[in-house]
C-alpha cells in the first residue's frame, strides 16, 4: 500500500436534496477505491445556506449514521465561516474588506470559502459537487429508443486525471439548464426567443444546442456510451478568453494551489466558473469522460434510489415554480454578461453590449406571453445597472484573485 490520499467532496447548498444525494451514493463512492494502489481518504465538506430556501441548521444533518464510518464529514456553518473571518483579520492577514469579499455565501464566496477549507485541512484534492446531480448517465437506447442508465465511477475517473492535471472537468446529461421546453410552433415567434437566449447566453449556454435539444430530444441532453463507459480523455484548450469548466463535476489539484484561481461573481449574479475558467491560463485543465446526471428541476430524485425512469419528460414551461426558476436564472446570467464581455472582448465592449441591450428588448415580449403572469422587463433593469459597474466588478474580480494568492502562502 502507497501513501495516503486525501480527496476532499464538496457540497455549496441551500438545499436539503444535499443529505439525499450523500446517503445514497456514499456506498458507491466508498467501492470506487477497494482496488486503488494507495489509499484514498474521502472528506465530504457542506457549506450550508440558511437563507437560499429559508432552511433550519436540522435540514442539512440529515445524514445516516452509516456515512459517517467509512468517510470524514465536515460542517461548514455560518458561525465556523464568521470565526474564519475574525481570525484571519486578527492575524493581519486580511482586512475585514478583503475577508467579506473572498469568504460567506453565495455561488463563488461559498466556493472559496470550502476551497480554503479543503487547503488548509490538507486535502490533496477536491471535487465541487452540485446538490442536484447524482453519478450515473442517461443514455438513449438506439434501438428501443428507451433510456439505458449506467453508474459513473465519478470520484475515482477525476482522481485517474487529476494526478497529472491542476483542474479537470466531467460531462453533465439530463436537464443541464434551466431552460424548459418550448415548442416551437406558429404560436411562438422563434427569433424573438432566440434573441432572448442569445442575450442571456454564456460560454456554456447556446441557442444552437437548446434548439436541437428542443427539437430533437424534447429539452433533455443524453450521454454518449462511449463517454460513459470512460472513453475519451482530452486536454482543454484556451478559446475565447478561456478554459472553460462548469462548476460542477469540477475537481481541483490541490497540490497545484499555485495554479488554482479563486471564484468570483458580482454580487447576486451567476458565472463563478466563467471567471474561475478565465484565470486558467498556466494550468492543464483536462476534459474527463465521466457524467453527472443534472436535476435540474428536481423531478426525477427516486434515481438516487436506484429507481430509473423509462423516459424523461418535457419540463413545460407552465409547470409549477418553472417560470420563476427560469428568470431568476435569466437574472443571475444577465447581471454577470458584462463583466463577460469586458474580460474577454474589451475593445468591442461597448459595441457588444448594445447588441446585448437590443436583443434583450425585443425578445423579452415573447418570454412574458410565454410565462403569463412574470415580467422580465426586470432584466433590462439588471443589464443596465451591471453594465454601469463593470469596472467595479472587474475590480473586484482581480482583488480576489489577488486575496487567494495571500491566503494560499499562510
Amino acid at each position: 500500500m502507497g501513501k495516503t490520499v486525501q480527496f476532499g467532496l464538496g457540497f455549496v447548498t441551500g438545499r436539503p436534496n444535499v443529505c439525499k444525494v450523500i446517503n445514497n451514493t456514499y456506498e458507491q463512492l466508498i467501492n470506487q477505491f477497494k482496488d486503488t494502489e494507495n489509499k484514498v481518504e474521502l472528506t465530504i465538506f457542506i457549506l450550508f445556506d440558511l437563507g437560499y430556501q429559508y432552511t433550519t441548521r436540522v435540514d442539512f444533518y440529515g445524514l445516516m449514521p452509516n456515512v459517517y464510518k467509512d468517510i470524514k464529514i465536515k460542517y461548514i456553518t455560518p458561525e465556523d465561516i464568521e470565526e474564519m473571518k475574525k481570525r484571519l483579520i486578527g492575524r493581519n492577514q486580511l482586512t475585514k474588506d478583503e475577508a467579506e469579499l473572498f469568504f460567506g455565501h453565495g455561488h463563488a464566496k461559498g466556493r472559496n470559502t470550502l476551497m480554503y477549507y479543503a487547503f488548509i485541512r490538507g486535502m490533496d484534492y477536491l471535487l465541487f459537487w452540485d446538490d442536484d446531480e447524482y453519478p450515473v448517465a442517461c443514455i438513449k437506447d438506439k434501438e428501443t429508443k428507451g433510456i439505458l442508465w449506467k453508474e459513473q465511477d465519478n470520484i475515482s475517473k477525476h482522481y485517474k486525471y487529476i494526478q497529472d492535471a491542476d483542474v479537470t472537468v466531467g460531462y453533465h446529461c439530463g436537464y443541464i439548464s434551466p431552460i424548459p421546453y418550448v415548442e416551437l410552433n406558429e404560436d411562438v415567434d422563434e427569433t424573438l426567443f432566440r434573441d432572448y437566449i442569445e442575450a442571456i447566453s454564456n460560454d456554456i449556454i447556446s441557442w444552437d444546442s437548446i434548439r436541437e435539444k428542443f427539437v430533437k430530444d424534447n429539452g433533455i441532453t443524453y450521454a454518449e456510451e462511449d463517454l460513459a463507459e470512460g472513453n475519451g480523455v482530452y486536454e482543454i484548450e484556451k478559446t475565447n478568453g478561456g478554459k472553460w469548466v462548469a462548476g460542477s463535476t469540477l475537481c481541483l489539484n490541490l497540490s497545484h494551489i499555485d495554479k488554482i484561481p479563486a471564484f468570483y461573481n458580482p454580487e447576486g449574479a451567476r458565472g463563478e466558473d466563467t471567471f474561475f475558467s478565465t484565470k486558467l491560463d498556466d494550468a492543464k485543465v483536462m476534459k474527463v469522460p465521466v457524467y453527472h446526471f443534472h436535476d435540474g428541476f428536481l423531478k426525477y430524485t427516486n434515481i438516487l434510489r436506484g429507481k430509473y425512469p423509462k423516459t424523461l419528460r418535457k419540463i413545460k414551461v407552465e409547470d409549477e415554480q418553472i417560470a420563476k426558476r427560469f428568470i431568476q436564472a435569466s437574472r443571475g446570467w444577465i447581471k454577470y454578461k458584462p463583466l463577460f464581455q469586458y474580460i474577454t472582448d474589451r475593445e468591442n465592449y461597448r459595441t457588444k453590449m448594445d447588441i446585448i441591450h437590443k436583443k434583450l428588448e425585443a425578445g423579452i415580449p415573447e418570454i412574458n406571453k410565454l410565462f403569463e403572469g412574470e415580467d422580465c422587463n426586470v432584466l433590462l433593469d439588471d443589464l443596465k445597472k451591471y453594465d454601469k459597474n463593470v469596472k467595479r466588478h472587474y475590480d473586484e474580480y482581480i482583488k480576489t484573485n489577488e486575496i487567494w494568492n495571500k491566503l494560499k502562502k499562510g
